[in-house]
This record gives structure tokens, sequence and C-alpha cells, in this order.
């Protein structure tokens, strides 16, 4: 098997404190599963601290500056990492997001941040604290465009959308809103930008009612899961429950309409929305 490849440290502080840590690991004679289990994670943890894709803990970073002799390199520099401009419960899996080769997401309740527009992201973010200073909105729908300029790259990550009938009825920020919101999907996959499924009412019950659901794979570290609720979010790299997940995203593509069908969905929703708001 090959080696991991080499990060470079000036793309960001992240992949700097990475690439030192498999620098550091390797000096000290430690396989990942090793590291892991005086860290008391999994090895393939280590290994998306080493990609860049996880962000390193204060407690964590005493460890590794301990077992590693490394002073209090990793103390130190973990804060750095830290700053995020996104909440705390999603900042790691928009950190990780970013770096991500595929992303599959299932979306129950409201068009995911990757495909939002800029008036329906301020609908949502309003929504979410209706008593917030404009600038703070602004700040929020700020941060979720930088995200969405992932899809500004041709081909990569690849993006599978599989969008519940629910968040595309679900009236946010009003009908020119959700028009253009609706316009916005179809045009990105009239370019073969990404694959979008609708999920129907008529469908009935399915493998993900419970709740939303994103994978994420990358080129030099394990996949992980991403459960996200109220406020509330979670990343899990555990094989087995990585693995129940895709078959669950599986299980769902497989009772959405086909990308074909879906495309026509979007586009014809989008027209009745801007004929309501003009009548």
């Amino acid at each position: 098997m090959p080696g991991p490849k080499d990060l470079d440290p000036s793309s960001s502080p992240r992949a700097l404190l990475g690439a030192e840590l498999r620098h550091a690991r390797e000096k000290a004679g430690l396989s990942q599963e090793k590291l892991g289990q005086l860290l008391f994670v999994s090895g393939s943890f280590v290994g998306q601290l080493e990609a860049g894709t996880r962000r390193l803990q204060t407690e964590q970073a005493r460890v590794l500056d301990e077992v590693l002799g490394t002073g209090d390199f990793f103390r130190r520099n973990c804060r750095v990492t830290a700053v995020s401009r996104y909440p705390e419960h999603f900042a790691q899996a928009a950190e990780a997001e970013a770096t991500a080769t595929e992303i599959r997401e299932y979306a129950p309740l409201l068009i995911p941040g990757l495909l939002q527009t800029p008036a329906y992201a301020e609908a949502v973010c309003r929504a979410y604290q209706p008593t917030a200073p404009q600038e703070a909105i602004d700040r929020l729908v700020s941060a979720r465009m930088e995200r969405a300029r992932l899809l500004s790259d041709p081909t990569n990550p690849l993006l599978w959308v599989v969008l519940d009938e629910g968040a595309l009825r679900r009236l946010t920020g009003g009908r020119e809103v959700m028009a253009e919101a609706l316009r916005h999907i179809a045009a990105l996959v009239r370019r073969s930008r990404v694959i979008v499924q609708v999920l129907p009412f008529e469908a009935g019950a399915h493998a993900a009612m419970q709740g939303a659901l994103k994978l994420m794979e990358f080129e030099d570290a394990p996949p992980l899961v991403y459960f996200e609720g109220i406020g509330t979010g979670r990343l899990e790299d555990d094989p087995s429950t990585v693995r129940r997940r895709r078959h669950t995203y599986d299980l769902l593509a497989a009772c959405a309409l086909s990308p074909r069908k879906s495309l026509a969905v979007l586009e014809a929703m989008a027209e009745d929305y801007a004929h309501e708001e003009h009548s």
C-alpha cells in the first residue's frame, strides 16, 4: 500500500499541523493505531488529523506533546486551527467538507448549504436567529456562500444530494426566493456539476425518516458520516457506522426519482413559484 502523500504546509494551519504530527509520530516509531490508543481515539482519527480533515482538541494536543516529546508545539498551534467562521457544532464538518473528494447528502427539511442561494441562506439564518443584528446574519450568509465555492471547481468534489420533497415545498423566504433557489439547483444539474434526486412524498416510508445525513470521502483519510440536529452535530469515523449509513443512502437513492425526472420536478416547481409570485 502506498504511503500517505505529502501535505502542503502552506495551504492551511491545519495542513501544517497534520504534516508535523505525521513527522513526529513516524520519528517516534508509532503507528496511527498505537498513537490512537494513547489518545483514546481510533487510528483512522489520527489519520484524519494528519490529513487535515479533523480538528485537534486541546487535551489531545497536550497528550501529543507529552508522548511525542514536542514541548508545547501542538498545544500552542491547535489554538490557531480552532478558529472557525462556522457554529461550533458544525465547524469540523464544514472543514472536512472542504477537503472531501465525494459528498453525499440527504436533506429532509431544507436545501443543503452547498446548494443555497444568498437569499435562501439569509431566510434560513434569520429564522434561526430572529432577533440577531443584520451584521451577524450577513456574516453567517457570507460563510455559507464561501462553503458553496467548492462547486466552482468543475469536477471536484462529487456532490450527490437527495432532496426530500418537503424541503422543496417549504416556503422559505417567499415564492421569489424559492423560484431562484430551485433554478440555481437546476442550473448546477444542467452543467453536470451535481447529481440531485428528489425523494417524493409518494415514496412513503424510507430509510432516513429520522433525520439528515451527510457522507464524506477523502483521498488520504477514512470516510466520515455527519449527523446534525438542532444546535448539535457529530462526526463519526467508525467503519461499521459509516458502512451502515452508506447503505441507508443507497436505499434513499433507490426510492428517489431519477436525476432526469428530478430535474423536471425542480424546474416545474420553480416555474410554479415564479408564476404564483407574479399572480
